[in-house]
């Protein structure tokens, strides 16, 4: 049996906790035990195949690295610290056991980067394509929690890096902004934030509705990325169009105060660059404003589940 041989190699390859917030013995009972020293803070994603990643297209470290960066990227848009997972494969009857250590290995070389503890999980098959479901934990740093409904009116938005054209590459790929943002949230005034996964208006968009206000986005300053300039030259959308709302930057999308933005756009703290793009208005609704003064609306453009 697979589930048998597969967890034998599990503890043998997962490296044991020095604390006692989590040992071997979460891959033995039926349940890990943790401690957690702030609010804890959960999130969990699924993979599956034929939606999420094609066989022939990714292999099984890049699917197992992705399937924990999405959830990641998830805390890093509350700006909390990554604790540990739990992680489940659903798996083909075609699928071999190489096949799904060559996974946990995507998924561990990041888990390693992050310090985060895999502390149990499911292992199963069925008559369909493979699903790898992660469920990340999470704690809150000094700096406090980040969250979509606290934007305020007079907020300006911003981004980190650059947007559109994901499917050349950078969804399996990308760095979850986990640090970066714990970084941000510790120096400056955030009042709302989120990751960009499904594209940037349709986010947007969720953030505004959470909040209970809308968006006016300076088209101009959008940071449009060099994979968005190369996708154009094929798909009959603009890059601006990708950058809107291709979907799958995984990039932070944050609210704080004018002079706060001005600050941190002045200072420029991280590796990565951040853009003002916009700033939070009192009508609901995405909206551009043209030299004139006159506003035109925006859909929510990108990938909806």
């Amino acid at each position: 049996m697979i589930e048998h041989e597969f967890l034998d190699w599990l503890r043998q390859r997962l490296p044991k906790s020095d604390s006692s917030s989590t040992d071997d013995y979460q891959l033995q009972d039926d349940a890990a035990r943790m401690h957690l020293a702030g609010d804890a803070i959960v999130t969990s994603d699924l993979l599956c195949e034929g939606v999420h990643f094609e066989l022939k297209q990714m292999s099984a470290h890049q699917i197992g690295r992705k399937a924990l960066a999405v959830n990641l990227s998830d805390l890093a848009a509350m700006a909390a610290s990554p604790t540990a997972a739990v992680v489940s494969l659903l798996l083909s009857p075609s699928t071999d056991l190489n096949w799904a250590k060559d996974c946990y290995e995507g998924l561990l070389s990041l888990a390693d980067q992050y310090g985060l503890q895999i502390v149990g999980g499911d292992t199963n098959r069925w008559s369909s394509g493979i699903v790898i479901s992660v469920t990340a934990i999470g704690q809150s740093g000094t700096g406090g929690i980040l969250s979509r409904s606290q934007a305020q009116v007079g907020d300006q938005i911003v981004v980190t890096g650059s947007l559109g054209g994901s499917l050349q590459g950078h969804h399996f790929r990308f760095t979850p902004r986990v640090h970066e943002a714990i970084e941000l949230m510790e120096q400056f005034t955030l009042h709302s934030g989120m990751d960009i996964s499904d594209g940037l208006t349709l986010d947007l968009s969720r953030l505004c509705e959470a909040s209970k206000l809308g968006a006016e986005l300076w088209l101009d300053q959008i940071p449009i990325s060099a994979a968005a300039q190369a996708a154009s030259e094929h798909s009959m959308k603009t890059p601006l169009e990708h950058a809107l709302g291709d979907g799958e930057d995984f990039e932070l999308l944050l609210t704080l105060p004018a002079d706060e933005a001005a600050r941190l756009t002045k200072l420029q703290p991280l590796e990565i660059p951040i853009t003002p793009i916009g700033q939070i208005v009192a009508e609901q609704g995405l909206w551009t404003r043209a030299a004139d003064g006159s506003k035109t609306a925006i859909a929510p453009r990108g990938y909806i589940h």
